[in-house]
């Protein structure tokens, strides 16, 4: 979690701080922009511009949200733009496999096989079912923060996420089946 202090030095005017702030939250902020758009280079200007944002706007962040919840508007807002920008296409990327011994070849093979599963079925989800499953199980963040940070209704939120997991269920058990429904 980031300091308060580190963030009223940053609004303060401390470049320095404002660079250790932004340096703290890049992974998450790549992290995020990489699930919600599924491409690495657009996640990358996707997280360079939320990190752009942020340093320009950092004296707009009040304390009545959690730091965290604030970046990742930030962030969630640019990929829902780019994605209306341009609709996304799926890609199914090479993933390399290191095995360990050969007793958990098996083993890492179906977990990868379901890894991919369970990435392509999130994939197929709509938009703003894919992104309230990515801030909360990707990211972990809390209703509420989902809420804030998307600035949607409790409820809605718990919705969207309750339709999205019933839908993930369903398109894995097609999956286990072998019979994949798009």
């Amino acid at each position: 979690m980031v300091e308060q202090g580190l963030i009223r030095a940053a609004q303060s005017g401390d470049r320095d701080a404002l660079i250790t702030l932004l340096r703290q939250i890049e992974g998450q902020v790549y992290k995020t922009a990489f699930y919600i758009l599924h491409n690495e280079q657009d996640a990358l200007d996707a997280s360079q511009e939320a990190l752009v944002r942020v340093y320009t706007k950092i004296n707009s962040y009040e304390e009545k949200a959690q730091f965290k919840t604030w970046v990742q508007r930030i962030v969630t807002n640019i990929c829902i733009d780019k994605f209306r920008k341009a609709k996304p296409t799926v890609s199914i990327d090479e993933h390399e496999m290191v095995f360990t011994s050969k007793q958990n070849v098996e083993r890492e093979v179906l977990s990868s096989y379901l890894a991919e599963d369970i990435r392509e079925a999130i994939d197929q989800l709509p938009e703003h079912h894919r992104t309230v499953v990515v801030l909360r199980y990707l990211q972990d963040l809390s209703y509420n923060e989902i809420a804030d940070c998307l600035g949607l209704p409790l409820n809605t939120v718990k919705s969207y996420l309750f339709r999205a997991r019933q839908q993930l269920q369903s398109r894995l058990q097609d999956y286990q089946k072998g019979g994949v429904t798009g």
